[in-house]
C-alpha cells in the first residue's frame, strides 16, 4: 500500500494502481479516501506551540458534478492546515469552510488565534477570516497586485520592464514610510509613462498602499502568497488529473482532506535542498518524525484520529 499511495503523489490514477498492484479501483480509492476522516491540523501539528501565527489563505476554483465550487485552503509553516469544499465563493459558505480549520486548531490549542493571514483581494475571503478571528490582521498579497500589472502590460516590453522594476523596488522598501514614498513615486511615474489598463492596474496598487504597509507592523507575516501557491499548484494538478469531483459533497470533502494529509507527510524529492534536513513538510514543521517511513509516520500521527491527549 505504501508504494501505491506514494505514486498518488504524482497523480497516478486508481486504474493504473489496480493494473500494477492488483485489487480494483474502488479499493485504492477507499485506501486514500479514509485519510480524509482525520483532523488535518491535529494530525500535522504535534505541539500546540508549533501552530503558526501567520497564515495564508486562498481558494481553488473547481467543479463538483459540473457545478462550480471552491476549495478553501489554509497554509502555515509550509504545510496545508485546512482544505474544505465550499459550495460558493460567498461570505457565508467561505466562513463555514474556513471554520473547519478554526475548530481543528482550537482543539489543539483552545486559545489559538492567528495574528495575520495573507489573502488576495477577494472580499468574501477577508470577511470570512474576520468573522472567525475578529482581531486578525489581513495582509493583502502584493504579488497579486503585480500579476495584474503583468497580465495587462507584458506586451509593452521595455516599458513593462521599467514598470516591473519600479514595482518590486517598492516591495523591497525597508519600512512603511519608505514604502509609501516609493509607491507615490511609482504612481507619478506611471501617470506620465503608461496609459490604459496598465495605468489603471498601477493606480489600483497605489490605492492599497495602507493595506500592504500593515505587513511592516508584523515582520513575520507573509507579504506574498508564494508559500501557498506552491501547494495549490500541486492541488491544481491533482484536481485536473481526477477530472474534478463527481460524487457527493462529503466524498469531495474527504478526498481533498486526504490529499492534504498525503501531501503534508509525503517525502520531499531527494534532489531538493530541503531534503538534506527534513523528510517532509510535516517533519519540517514539527522537527521530528515517529518513523523513517513516510506512511508509517502518517499512520502513527493519525492515531486517536489525529487528536492529542
Amino acid at each position: 500500500m505504501e508504494k501505491a499511495l506514494f505514486l498518488r503523489r504524482f497523480d497516478v490514477p486508481f486504474w493504473a494502481l489496480s493494473y500494477v498492484f492488483g485489487h480494483d479501483d474502488d479499493y485504492w480509492y477507499r485506501m486514500e479516501n479514509q485519510f480524509g476522516r482525520y483532523s488535518i491540523v491535529q494530525t500535522t501539528v504535534k505541539d500546540s506551540e508549533k501552530l503558526p501565527l501567520h497564515l495564508l489563505a486562498d481558494e481553488k476554483i473547481t467543479w463538483l458534478k459540473g457545478e462550480e465550487v471552491v476549495v478553501a485552503t489554509t497554509v502555515g509553516e509550509d504545510c496545508i492546515l485546512g482544505a474544505s469544499v465550499a459550495l460558493s465563493a460567498g461570505t457565508q459558505d467561505m466562513t463555514e469552510a474556513y471554520d473547519h480549520f478554526k475548530q481543528e486548531a482550537q482543539q489543539v490549542k483552545p486559545t489559538y488565534a492567528p495574528e495575520t493571514v495573507n489573502t488576495d483581494g477577494w472580499t468574501a475571503t477577508q470577511r470570512a477570516w474576520l468573522s472567525l478571528f475578529p482581531l486578525i490582521v489581513i495582509i493583502e498579497c502584493f504579488l497579486h497586485a503585480f500579476l495584474k500589472i503583468r497580465e495587462r502590460g507584458r506586451h509593452l516590453k521595455d516599458v513593462f520592464n521599467q514598470v516591473s522594476k519600479r514595482v518590486w523596488d517598492v516591495y523591497r522598501s525597508e519600512d512603511a514610510a519608505s514604502f509609501r514614498s516609493k509607491a507615490a513615486d511609482l504612481r507619478q511615474w506611471a501617470e506620465k509613462n503608461v496609459t490604459g489598463y496598465v495605468l489603471e492596474a498601477v493606480l489600483k496598487l497605489y490605492t492599497k498602499v495602507d493595506r500592504f504597509a500593515l505587513a511592516y507592523d508584523h515582520p513575520q507575516a507573509h507579504r506574498t502568497s508564494n508559500m501557498l501557491d506552491r501547494h495549490m499548484n500541486a492541488m491544481s494538478r491533482w484536481l485536473d488529473s481526477t477530472r474534478f469531483f463527481h460524487g457527493h459533497w462529503t466524498s469531495a470533502e474527504r478526498s481533498v482532506r486526504a490529499w492534504a494529509l498525503l501531501h503534508n507527510f509525503g517525502p520531499y524529492c531527494p534532489r531538493a535542498k530541503v531534503s538534506e534536513h527534513y523528510s517532509s513538510p510535516a517533519h519540517k514543521l514539527n522537527g521530528f518524525v515517529y518513523h523513517q517511513n513516510w506512511l508509517h509516520n502518517l499512520l502513527i500521527a493519525t492515531s486517536m484520529s489525529g487528536c492529542s491527549r
